[in-house]
C-alpha cells in the first residue's frame, strides 16, 4: 500500500464528481486532482483511507489533448472552479456523462442523456457573490474557501463574477483596515465582518455585509466606499448573523442605503429580486434551462400546472403563460410574497401561490382530489422526500418536469417514480455554472398507462 507523500506514476481514466481525475491502484480508487482522462501523472498522496486515496498530479508526463493552462492565477487554490485545465468542450462531456452515469448507476435506468446544453459565456456570469472575511497578517482577507477547508483565500478578482464584485471587496478591505474594523473569527466566534454578499441585475448590484453583531462603526464611510467604488450600486444592506453556523445570511437585515431589492428580467418577465430571495446565479443559462423544462412540460394553453418548489415564481410564471391555471407552493414566507407581486408585476392572473411544505402540500392537494396536467419540481440538493414522490403519484399528473442540481439524488427519485408508474423519458443536462463541477438537468417523466 502506498504511503503519504508517496509520488507514484498513475493512469487517469475518468473524471470524478468533483473533476479529479480517477485512477486505480491494486483495485482501490485514486482521486488524483488535476489529472485529465488518458494522462499519466506522477501523482503525489495526499491521504490513504481505507475505501480510496487521494492526491495531486505533480507531473504530468503524458497531456491530454484537451489540457490547457489555467487562466486564473488563483485555481486551484482558492476551490471554486474545477475545469480551467481542460477545454470548455471536455468539461461538458464530462458533465453530460456524469449525468447519464448516475442515472444508470444509482437509479438503475437506462436512460441516455445525448444532449448537454453548454454557455455561450464562460466568463463572469454570476449573478451573485458570496465572499468569506477573514483575518489576514498583512489585513482582511477577501475571497473563497480553500478547498474542503474554511480556510480563506484571498482573492483580488475571480472570473466566475463580475468586476464590481472585485471593486466593492477591495473598497471594503480599505475601509476595515482604516477603521481597524476585526473580521469574523469562525473558531472563536467573535470580529465582526463575516461576508461580502453582492448580487446583480442586468444594470445594477445590490450589496449586503454579513456582521457578527448588530451595527458597523462608520456605517456612512462605508456606504460611501462602496458607492465610490461601485456607481452601479443600487444599495446597501446589513445582514445581522450573530449564531455559529455555516449559514451565511442572518435573519435580521436593515438598510443602510438605498434600497433592499433589484429589479431583473428572465424568460421576458422582471422580478424583484431581495437579498435573501433564491434565484438562479448564471441569467442567461437560467433562462435555456427553464425554456427547456416548459418545452419537456408540453402545454397547449389549458393544462393546470403545480409547481412545489415555486421559490419567488420564476419557473412558475414561465409556464403560466403556456398553461390555463398553475398553482405555486413555497415553503419560505418571503418568496411566496415575492411570487405574488411577481405575477402581479408582470400581468399574470392565471397564478395563484400558498406557503407549504411540498410534502405537506402535494399530500393536501392529492386529499383535495386535484388532478393537475403536470407538475414540476426544482428541490434543493437533497432531492425529493419519499413521501413527496408519492403524493405527485396520488395527483396522477400525465407528466412530472424534474429539474435537478444532483444527478445522483435526481437519479435515486427517477427510480422512486418508475416504481409508482411514472417513466423518465427526455433527460437533458444544461450547464449553469461553467469551470465548475456543477452541473443541473431537466428530465420528464410520464404516466405508464396500465
Amino acid at each position: 500500500m502506498p504511503r503519504k507523500n508517496d509520488i507514484l506514476p498513475l493512469t487517469i481514466e475518468s473524471i470524478g464528481l468533483n473533476g479529479e481525475g480517477i485512477a486505480h491502484l491494486e483495485g482501490q480508487v485514486v482521486f488524483v486532482s488535476g489529472g485529465l482522462p488518458g494522462e499519466v501523472c506522477d501523482t503525489l498522496i495526499l491521504k490513504v483511507g481505507r475505501s480510496a486515496i487521494w492526491g495531486k498530479a505533480a507531473e504530468v508526463r503524458t497531456p491530454s489533448p484537451h489540457r490547457l493552462p489555467s487562466d486564473c492565477p488563483q485555481y486551484p487554490r482558492c476551490g471554486g472552479c474545477q475545469f480551467r485545465h481542460m477545454t470548455y468542450a471536455a468539461e461538458l462531456e464530462a458533465k453530460r456523462r456524469r449525468v447519464e452515469d448516475a442515472i444508470r448507476r444509482v437509479g438503475g435506468l437506462d436512460l441516455p442523456v445525448p444532449v448537454i446544453l453548454g454557455a455561450k459565456n464562460t466568463q463572469r456570469y454570476r449573478n451573485k457573490v458570496q465572499l468569506p472575511v477573514a483575518a489576514g497578517k498583512e489585513g482582511p482577507k477577501i475571497g473563497f474557501f480553500r478547498a474542503r477547508s474554511h480556510d480563506v483565500v484571498d482573492v483580488d478578482d475571480c472570473l466566475l463574477q463580475p468586476e464590481t464584485a472585485s471593486a466593492l471587496a477591495r473598497a471594503l478591505r480599505r475601509w476595515m483596515a482604516a477603521y481597524a474594523v476585526p473580521a469574523y473569527d469562525e473558531r472563536a466566534h467573535a470580529g465582526l465582518v463575516r461576508h461580502l454578499f453582492v448580487r446583480f441585475s442586468r444594470t445594477q448590484a445590490l450589496c449586503c455585509l454579513v456582521v457578527n453583531g448588530d451595527r458597523l462603526p462608520r456605517e456612512r464611510e462605508l456606504v460611501d466606499a462602496l458607492r465610490a467604488a461601485a456607481p452601479e450600486l443600487a444599495g446597501v444592506v446589513l445582514s445581522v448573523n450573530k449564531e455559529r453556523t455555516n449559514v451565511v445570511l442572518g435573519k435580521k437585515l436593515r438598510t443602510l442605503w438605498g434600497r433592499d431589492y433589484l429589479e431583473d428580467t428572465l424568460c421576458g418577465l422582471t422580478f424583484r429580486v431581495s437579498v435573501p430571495s433564491f434565484y438562479q446565479v448564471n441569467r442567461d443559462q437560467c433562462e435555456v434551462l427553464y425554456g427547456k423544462a416548459v418545452e419537456l412540460a408540453e402545454l397547449t394553453g389549458s393544462e393546470t400546472v403545480v409547481d412545489l418548489y415555486c421559490g419567488i415564481g420564476t419557473i412558475s410564471l414561465a409556464m403560466a403563460r403556456h398553461a390555463g391555471r398553475v398553482i405555486g407552493a413555497e415553503i419560505v414566507p418571503s418568496a411566496v410574497e415575492d411570487a405574488k407581486a411577481n405575477a402581479a408585476r408582470n400581468g399574470i392572473g392565471n397564478a395563484e401561490f400558498f406557503c407549504g411544505d411540498a410534502a405537506d402540500t402535494a399530500a393536501r392537494l392529492a386529499g383535495q382530489g386535484l388532478r393537475p396536467d403536470v407538475i414540476c419540481v426544482d428541490p434543493p440538493r437533497k432531492g425529493l422526500a419519499p413521501e413527496v414522490v408519492e403524493a405527485i403519484a396520488r395527483m396522477g399528473p400525465e407528466r412530472v418536469v424534474y429539474v435537478s442540481c444532483d444527478p445522483a439524488t435526481l437519479a435515486r427519485d427517477l427510480s422512486r417514480f418508475a416504481g409508482l408508474g411514472y417513466a423518465a423519458q427526455n433527460a437533458v443536462a444544461v450547464d449553469m455554472f461553467p469551470r465548475t463541477s456543477h452541473v443541473e438537468t431537466v428530465v420528464r417523466l410520464s404516466q405508464v398507462a396500465d
